[in-house]
């Protein structure tokens, strides 16, 4: 079937593919000099060349939107060789400045302005209703709805006032699952009235605040399409999100080869209902194939399916034109000068960052007293880890364990995994237990509550979502980034 040029440019321009490596492979710079209208960088792009490699995408197609997934805290991809420089939204809640917020914001906006960044996949604006949530938790601003709603537009206003498009997700509300949606299908299973009160706010917020870009999710939600996930869903997004909302901005999907989706029907058919519901980017994250042959069939794909009166070309050129919209938004407002972020001496990690990690801490004596220093000497630091869920990405550095080493050197650590979790031996130092999520995870509590049987004295460190506080000194650090493990680390030493 011959194919109209401009109709496969329209098609090329909806879709944000990832690759791999640090320099652009040979068939992404074909299908950018094509139209492609969209990247997406993860961590495996990132490298000291990033600002050249975004140049680079740029001489290919000048429109080009590039984007990244970085929220500051445990899900970041620029810092993901060492930790966030920021703790993330839960600890932004906990100490709910707004003004902190939108300084935070802005300083996150300021590395990617200076990286070239059209497009940041956050802030996620979700309202965590479900403690046992595996894949939001401590990525919310918090459980309530009005605070989620206040920081969330704070953010936005940060990051697109240094020239960078801010993207709110995961509509219409990702909070009240206990399913990772890169896994299976998550459902929302609440009324109408009560998505109205406590998941929709925020986005409502978001739009008011101007907020460039916004990702649905995949998500069952039966009170707004009992046969639909979001992703594919009309009602949802045309009805829901357009109409009754008012939001004229850019619509991304979450990417395309999560289970959630994938396991309902093959990609192409996935992105070209996605866009007949009214979906204007096509998030192929993790997936595009060596020589990006999906790329090029999802393309064709879409140009079939126009030809096949599947989907409308007035709404293909819609969605295309919103893509294009929002590049020329960010050549409007990007900075020539992105302007400097303000460092720790020490670390070198934003100052704003680590003052707010610090501020966030939450600390709960054991026996009812609570005298500082806690450590005076090298402890025994046992961190407990889970497998990150795929959103993060894996390998990110959370523990203060290297922390408390650089304070108190001796300072002995061991790392327990879900496959590796046989206590070591306690001894008679000092024992620190570093948790995320404890409550989700029955081979962390297990352990956690055999250390305690054998030292009940031992220091627990919780870095997702806290619980009941155990342990002679409970911290809790709303935070899993670099900079929440380096204050937990001060904190105990008195420094």
């Amino acid at each position: 079937m011959p194919h109209s040029p401009d109709l496969d440019r329209l098609a090329a321009t909806v879709l944000q593919p990832g690759f791999e490596g640090t320099a652009p492979p040979g068939w992404l710079l074909s299908q950018l000099a094509g139209g492609l209208g969209g990247v997406v960088l993860f961590a495996r792009n990132v490298s000291p060349g990033t600002a050249g490699l975004v140049r680079r995408l740029r001489e290919e197609n000048p429109e080009v939107v590039v984007a990244v997934d970085e929220e500051g805290g445990t899900v970041t991809r620029l810092e993901a060789a060492t930790g966030s420089s920021w703790p993330g939204n839960a600890a932004l809640g906990l100490v709910d400045d707004l003004g902190r917020t939108e300084r935070t914001g802005r300083e996150i906006g300021r590395l990617l302005a200076a990286t070239g960044i059209t497009l940041d996949y956050a802030p996620d604006v979700d309202v965590n209703a479900d403690p046992d949530n595996p894949v939001i938790g401590i990525r919310s601003f918090g459980a309530d709805p009005g605070l989620v709603a206040r920081h969330a537009a704070a953010w936005i206003s940060g990051l697109q006032g240094a020239g960078v498009a801010a993207c709110a997700k995961h509509f219409p509300g990702h909070g009240d699952t206990v399913t990772d949606s890169h896994l299976a299908l998550p459902a929302v299973h609440a009324s109408r009235e009560v998505l109205e009160r406590r998941d929709l706010p925020p986005f409502r917020a978001a739009v008011a605040a101007g907020v460039r870009a916004i990702m649905c999710g995949h998500l069952m939600v039966p009170a707004l399409d009992p046969e639909l996930p979001a992703t594919l869903s009309r009602r949802v997004l045309t009805g829901l999100l357009r109409e009754e909302l008012g939001f004229e901005g850019l619509l991304v999907t979450d990417a395309i080869e999560m289970r959630a989706v994938a396991a309902l029907m093959p990609q192409p058919q996935i992105a070209v209902r996605a866009l007949a519901a009214g979906a204007d980017a096509i998030c192929v994250g993790a997936s595009s194939s060596p020589g990006g042959e999906n790329v090029a069939e999802l393309r064709e794909a879409i140009v079939r399916a126009v030809h096949e009166g599947v989907l409308d070309e007035a709404r293909l050129a819609e969605a295309a034109g919103r893509v294009r919209g929002l590049a020329a938004w960010h050549e409007r407002e990007r900075l020539t000068e992105a302007g400097a972020t303000e460092l720790d001496a020490e670390h070198g990690v934003s100052l704003l960052g680590l003052d707010t990690a610090r501020r966030a801490l939450r600390a709960s004596p054991g026996d009812g007293t609570l005298v500082r220093p806690v450590l005076t000497r090298p402890p025994l630091v046992i961190e407990m880890t889970a497998r990150p869920h795929q959103a993060i990405g894996g390998g990110v550095p959370y523990g203060p364990g290297e922390a408390l080493a650089a304070l108190l050197p001796g300072t002995a650590r061991t790392i327990l995994t879900p496959g590796l979790h046989e206590l070591p031996e306690l001894g008679e130092s000092p024992v620190v237990v570093v948790t995320h999520d404890a409550h989700r995870h029955a081979w962390m509590a297990a352990g956690l509550a055999e250390i305690l049987r054998r030292r009940p004295d031992a220091i627990v460190i919780e870095m997702g979502l806290p619980g009941r506080p155990v342990g002679s000194v409970y911290l809790a650090t709303g935070g899993s980034s670099r900079v929440s493990a380096l204050a937990a680390a001060e904190w105990l030493t008195g420094r």
